[in-house]
Protein backbone atom coordinates (compact mmCIF):
# COMPACT_ATOMS: atom_id res chain seq x y z
CA UNK A 1 0.00 0.00 0.00
CA UNK A 2 0.87 3.78 -1.05
CA UNK A 3 0.24 6.73 0.48
CA UNK A 4 -1.27 7.51 3.50
CA UNK A 5 -4.87 6.75 4.06
CA UNK A 6 -7.28 9.92 5.80
CA UNK A 7 -9.82 8.01 7.75
CA UNK A 8 -11.38 4.45 9.00
CA UNK A 9 -14.48 3.86 9.86
CA UNK A 10 -13.63 4.39 13.37
CA UNK A 11 -12.21 7.44 12.60
CA UNK A 12 -8.29 5.87 13.42
CA UNK A 13 -5.72 5.16 10.65
CA UNK A 14 -6.44 2.04 10.32
CA UNK A 15 -3.58 0.82 12.89
CA UNK A 16 -5.10 -1.64 15.64
CA UNK A 17 -4.98 -0.36 18.80
CA UNK A 18 -2.11 -1.39 21.20
CA UNK A 19 -0.49 -3.05 17.92
CA UNK A 20 -3.56 -5.70 18.49
CA UNK A 21 -2.39 -8.46 15.74
CA UNK A 22 -4.58 -9.12 12.11
CA UNK A 23 -6.76 -11.98 13.44
CA UNK A 24 -9.90 -13.76 12.97
CA UNK A 25 -12.11 -11.11 15.65
CA UNK A 26 -14.53 -13.06 18.13
CA UNK A 27 -18.38 -12.66 18.28
CA UNK A 28 -19.23 -9.71 20.85
CA UNK A 29 -20.46 -10.87 24.28
CA UNK A 30 -23.80 -9.18 23.59
CA UNK A 31 -24.54 -11.59 20.19
CA UNK A 32 -23.42 -14.30 21.85
CA UNK A 33 -25.90 -13.70 24.80
CA UNK A 34 -28.33 -12.85 21.64
CA UNK A 35 -28.33 -15.35 20.20
CA UNK A 36 -28.10 -18.35 23.53
CA UNK A 37 -31.81 -16.52 24.69
CA UNK A 38 -32.81 -17.16 20.99
CA UNK A 39 -32.09 -20.55 20.87
CA UNK A 40 -33.37 -21.11 24.44
CA UNK A 41 -36.83 -19.71 23.42
CA UNK A 42 -36.95 -21.98 20.59
CA UNK A 43 -36.09 -24.81 22.19
CA UNK A 44 -38.58 -24.33 25.01
CA UNK A 45 -41.32 -23.74 21.79
CA UNK A 46 -39.90 -27.05 20.29
CA UNK A 47 -39.12 -26.23 17.36
CA UNK A 48 -36.13 -28.04 15.65
CA UNK A 49 -33.85 -25.23 13.63
CA UNK A 50 -34.96 -26.19 10.13
CA UNK A 51 -38.58 -26.25 11.47
CA UNK A 52 -37.94 -22.50 12.64
CA UNK A 53 -36.23 -21.55 9.77
CA UNK A 54 -38.74 -22.06 7.59
CA UNK A 55 -41.28 -20.24 9.78
CA UNK A 56 -39.45 -17.29 10.27
CA UNK A 57 -38.79 -17.21 6.66
CA UNK A 58 -35.14 -17.64 7.04
CA UNK A 59 -32.24 -19.78 5.90
CA UNK A 60 -31.78 -22.98 8.39
CA UNK A 61 -27.73 -21.11 8.28
CA UNK A 62 -28.88 -17.81 9.26
CA UNK A 63 -30.25 -19.32 12.00
CA UNK A 64 -27.54 -20.39 13.27
CA UNK A 65 -25.23 -18.11 12.87
CA UNK A 66 -27.85 -15.71 15.16
CA UNK A 67 -28.15 -18.08 17.93
CA UNK A 68 -24.13 -19.03 17.79
CA UNK A 69 -23.48 -15.48 18.32
CA UNK A 70 -22.02 -15.12 14.59
CA UNK A 71 -24.59 -12.47 12.89
CA UNK A 72 -26.71 -9.72 13.84
CA UNK A 73 -30.51 -10.88 13.78
CA UNK A 74 -32.62 -7.74 11.86
CA UNK A 75 -35.85 -6.03 12.58
CA UNK A 76 -37.91 -8.69 10.57
CA UNK A 77 -35.93 -12.03 12.04
CA UNK A 78 -36.95 -10.45 15.56
CA UNK A 79 -40.26 -9.37 14.96
CA UNK A 80 -41.18 -12.89 13.36
CA UNK A 81 -39.59 -15.07 16.18
CA UNK A 82 -41.18 -12.89 18.69
CA UNK A 83 -44.75 -13.33 17.29
CA UNK A 84 -44.08 -17.63 17.05
CA UNK A 85 -42.20 -17.64 19.98
CA UNK A 86 -45.13 -15.66 22.47
CA UNK A 87 -44.16 -12.76 22.35
CA UNK A 88 -43.04 -11.91 25.69
CA UNK A 89 -40.44 -8.81 24.40
CA UNK A 90 -37.47 -10.59 25.04
CA UNK A 91 -35.90 -10.37 21.96
CA UNK A 92 -37.22 -7.31 20.74
CA UNK A 93 -35.89 -5.77 23.90
CA UNK A 94 -32.69 -7.34 23.71
CA UNK A 95 -31.70 -6.72 20.00
CA UNK A 96 -31.54 -2.90 21.42
CA UNK A 97 -28.60 -4.19 23.04
CA UNK A 98 -26.38 -5.99 20.52
CA UNK A 99 -23.14 -4.71 18.90
CA UNK A 100 -21.32 -6.91 16.17
CA UNK A 101 -17.75 -6.20 17.78
CA UNK A 102 -14.82 -5.45 15.48
CA UNK A 103 -17.52 -6.36 13.05
CA UNK A 104 -15.39 -8.16 10.21
CA UNK A 105 -15.97 -11.95 10.81
CA UNK A 106 -15.68 -13.54 7.82
CA UNK A 107 -13.81 -11.32 5.87
CA UNK A 108 -10.45 -12.24 3.78
CA UNK A 109 -7.17 -10.27 5.98
CA UNK A 110 -6.13 -8.28 3.50
CA UNK A 111 -9.84 -7.17 2.66
CA UNK A 112 -11.02 -5.79 6.00
CA UNK A 113 -8.98 -2.31 6.07
CA UNK A 114 -11.09 -1.65 3.03
CA UNK A 115 -14.13 -3.27 4.15
CA UNK A 116 -14.39 -0.51 7.14
CA UNK A 117 -13.73 2.10 4.71
CA UNK A 118 -16.81 0.83 2.46
CA UNK A 119 -18.69 1.14 5.48
CA UNK A 120 -18.07 4.96 5.44
CA UNK A 121 -17.19 6.29 2.30
CA UNK A 122 -19.28 8.92 0.17
CA UNK A 123 -19.20 7.05 -3.03
CA UNK A 124 -18.27 3.22 -4.02
CA UNK A 125 -17.99 2.03 -7.31
CA UNK A 126 -17.06 -1.33 -8.39
CA UNK A 127 -16.06 -3.45 -11.47
CA UNK A 128 -15.88 -7.19 -11.87
CA UNK A 129 -14.99 -10.08 -14.18
CA UNK A 130 -14.99 -13.06 -12.31
CA UNK A 131 -17.59 -13.09 -10.13
CA UNK A 132 -20.88 -11.35 -9.44
CA UNK A 133 -20.10 -8.35 -6.91
CA UNK A 134 -20.68 -9.58 -3.45
CA UNK A 135 -22.44 -6.62 -2.70
CA UNK A 136 -25.03 -7.81 -5.20
CA UNK A 137 -25.01 -11.70 -4.79
CA UNK A 138 -27.78 -14.20 -3.81
CA UNK A 139 -27.45 -16.55 -0.41
CA UNK A 140 -27.63 -18.81 -3.14
CA UNK A 141 -24.81 -17.79 -5.75
CA UNK A 142 -22.92 -16.83 -2.54
CA UNK A 143 -22.60 -19.76 -1.13
CA UNK A 144 -21.45 -22.01 -4.19
CA UNK A 145 -18.63 -19.07 -4.42
CA UNK A 146 -17.72 -20.04 -0.62
CA UNK A 147 -18.29 -24.02 -1.25
CA UNK A 148 -16.12 -24.21 -4.26
CA UNK A 149 -12.76 -22.38 -2.27
CA UNK A 150 -9.97 -24.62 -2.01
CA UNK A 151 -8.74 -25.51 0.87
CA UNK A 152 -12.68 -26.22 1.77
CA UNK A 153 -14.09 -24.39 4.52
CA UNK A 154 -15.44 -26.10 8.04
CA UNK A 155 -19.00 -25.53 7.80
CA UNK A 156 -18.70 -23.32 10.37
CA UNK A 157 -17.03 -20.87 8.91
CA UNK A 158 -18.51 -21.11 5.71
CA UNK A 159 -21.97 -19.99 7.78
CA UNK A 160 -19.40 -16.79 9.27
CA UNK A 161 -18.74 -15.78 5.25
CA UNK A 162 -22.67 -15.86 4.44
CA UNK A 163 -23.56 -14.08 7.73
CA UNK A 164 -20.94 -11.32 6.58
CA UNK A 165 -21.51 -11.67 2.93
CA UNK A 166 -25.77 -10.97 3.33
CA UNK A 167 -24.90 -8.26 6.07
CA UNK A 168 -22.75 -6.07 3.99
CA UNK A 169 -25.69 -5.97 1.11
CA UNK A 170 -27.45 -3.72 3.80
CA UNK A 171 -25.42 -0.92 2.96
CA UNK A 172 -27.18 -0.69 -0.55
CA UNK A 173 -30.38 0.30 1.87
CA UNK A 174 -29.36 1.72 4.92
CA UNK A 175 -27.20 4.34 3.09
CA UNK A 176 -29.87 5.86 0.01
CA UNK A 177 -28.10 9.03 -0.36
CA UNK A 178 -24.45 7.17 -0.93
CA UNK A 179 -24.11 6.40 -4.84
CA UNK A 180 -23.13 2.88 -5.30
CA UNK A 181 -21.72 2.07 -9.13
CA UNK A 182 -21.28 -1.55 -10.77
CA UNK A 183 -19.96 -2.40 -14.05
CA UNK A 184 -19.66 -5.62 -14.44
CA UNK A 185 -18.75 -7.86 -17.53
CA UNK A 186 -21.83 -9.63 -19.43
CA UNK A 187 -19.85 -12.84 -19.05
CA UNK A 188 -19.83 -13.12 -15.60
CA UNK A 189 -23.99 -13.51 -15.25
CA UNK A 190 -23.90 -16.33 -18.49
CA UNK A 191 -21.58 -18.31 -16.13
CA UNK A 192 -24.44 -20.88 -14.67
CA UNK A 193 -24.36 -22.61 -11.73
CA UNK A 194 -26.74 -24.78 -9.59
CA UNK A 195 -29.64 -25.43 -11.08
CA UNK A 196 -31.96 -23.62 -12.81
CA UNK A 197 -34.35 -22.21 -10.47
CA UNK A 198 -30.69 -21.13 -8.37
CA UNK A 199 -29.63 -18.73 -11.39
CA UNK A 200 -33.38 -17.05 -11.50
CA UNK A 201 -32.82 -16.03 -7.81
CA UNK A 202 -29.62 -14.83 -8.42
CA UNK A 203 -31.03 -12.80 -11.63
CA UNK A 204 -34.05 -11.74 -9.24
CA UNK A 205 -32.07 -10.66 -6.27
CA UNK A 206 -29.26 -8.63 -8.70
CA UNK A 207 -32.45 -7.08 -9.91
CA UNK A 208 -33.68 -6.36 -6.80
CA UNK A 209 -30.43 -5.06 -4.86
CA UNK A 210 -29.57 -2.81 -7.92
CA UNK A 211 -33.22 -0.78 -8.16
CA UNK A 212 -32.62 1.69 -5.74
CA UNK A 213 -32.30 5.31 -7.23
CA UNK A 214 -28.69 5.30 -5.74
CA UNK A 215 -27.41 2.12 -7.18
CA UNK A 216 -26.06 1.71 -10.93
CA UNK A 217 -25.09 -1.24 -12.60
CA UNK A 218 -23.74 -1.24 -15.75
CA UNK A 219 -23.07 -4.67 -18.16
CA UNK A 220 -19.83 -4.79 -20.13
CA UNK A 221 -21.36 -6.60 -23.42
CA UNK A 222 -20.13 -9.42 -24.92
CA UNK A 223 -19.47 -7.26 -27.98
CA UNK A 224 -17.48 -4.34 -26.73
CA UNK A 225 -14.27 -5.68 -26.91
CA UNK A 226 -11.18 -5.10 -25.81
CA UNK A 227 -11.04 -2.35 -22.85
CA UNK A 228 -8.71 -0.14 -20.11
CA UNK A 229 -9.93 -2.21 -17.27
CA UNK A 230 -8.87 -5.58 -18.55
CA UNK A 231 -6.30 -5.76 -15.68
CA UNK A 232 -8.62 -7.05 -13.22
CA UNK A 233 -11.30 -6.29 -10.87
CA UNK A 234 -11.25 -2.86 -9.31
CA UNK A 235 -12.86 -0.92 -6.79
CA UNK A 236 -12.87 3.00 -6.04
CA UNK A 237 -14.34 4.74 -3.19
CA UNK A 238 -14.09 8.38 -1.75
CA UNK A 239 -13.66 9.19 1.56
CA UNK A 240 -15.80 11.89 3.96
CA UNK A 241 -12.90 13.74 3.97
CA UNK A 242 -12.59 13.86 -0.03
CA UNK A 243 -9.78 11.34 -0.45
CA UNK A 244 -10.05 8.47 -2.86
CA UNK A 245 -8.68 5.36 -2.87
CA UNK A 246 -8.47 1.59 -5.11
CA UNK A 247 -8.71 -1.57 -4.03
CA UNK A 248 -7.47 -4.36 -6.28
CA UNK A 249 -7.72 -8.17 -5.65
CA UNK A 250 -6.33 -11.63 -7.24
CA UNK A 251 -5.30 -15.02 -5.95
CA UNK A 252 -4.36 -14.78 -2.11
CA UNK A 253 -4.30 -11.34 -2.06
CA UNK A 254 -5.76 -7.73 -1.91
CA UNK A 255 -4.15 -4.39 -2.59
CA UNK A 256 -5.06 -1.30 -1.16
CA UNK A 257 -4.09 2.18 -3.08
CA UNK A 258 -3.45 5.28 -1.37
CA UNK A 259 -0.59 7.11 -4.14
CA UNK A 260 -2.88 9.63 -5.63
CA UNK A 261 -1.83 9.33 -9.06
CA UNK A 262 -2.13 5.73 -9.38
CA UNK A 263 -5.75 6.17 -7.85
CA UNK A 264 -6.69 8.55 -10.56
CA UNK A 265 -5.29 6.33 -13.43
CA UNK A 266 -7.55 4.22 -11.98
CA UNK A 267 -10.72 6.67 -11.77
CA UNK A 268 -9.94 7.40 -15.66
CA UNK A 269 -9.94 3.40 -16.45
CA UNK A 270 -13.05 3.57 -14.92
CA UNK A 271 -15.13 6.39 -16.39
CA UNK A 272 -14.10 5.40 -19.74
CA UNK A 273 -15.25 1.76 -19.32
CA UNK A 274 -18.26 3.43 -18.12
CA UNK A 275 -18.82 5.28 -21.24
CA UNK A 276 -18.19 1.75 -23.35
CA UNK A 277 -21.09 -0.32 -21.23
CA UNK A 278 -24.79 -0.17 -21.37
CA UNK A 279 -26.64 2.14 -19.51
CA UNK A 280 -28.49 0.57 -16.32
CA UNK A 281 -31.62 0.65 -18.24
CA UNK A 282 -30.25 -1.61 -20.90
CA UNK A 283 -28.25 -3.45 -18.48
CA UNK A 284 -31.14 -4.46 -16.17
CA UNK A 285 -32.77 -5.79 -19.72
CA UNK A 286 -30.19 -7.64 -20.72
CA UNK A 287 -30.53 -9.64 -17.25
CA UNK A 288 -34.45 -9.83 -17.87
CA UNK A 289 -33.68 -11.76 -21.34
CA UNK A 290 -30.67 -13.56 -19.14
CA UNK A 291 -33.41 -15.33 -17.11
CA UNK A 292 -36.04 -15.74 -19.73
CA UNK A 293 -33.36 -17.88 -21.61
CA UNK A 294 -33.30 -20.37 -18.42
Amino acid sequence: MTGGIDIMADGSDGEPAGGEPDREPDPSDSLRTFGAVAQALREHAGYSRAEFAELVRYSKHTVASVELGRRLADEAYVERSEELLGNTGALRKSSQYVTRGRGDVGLAAWFRQWAKLERVAESLCTYECRLVPGLLQSEGYARAVFEGTVPVAPDDQLDEFMARRMERQRMLFERPTIPFSFIVEEHVFRRRFGNADQMREMFDRVLELSAPRNVTLQIVPLEAGLHACLDGPLQLLETPKGQRLAYSEGQQNGRLIADPKEVSLLYQRYDTLRSQALNSKDSRGLLERLRGEL
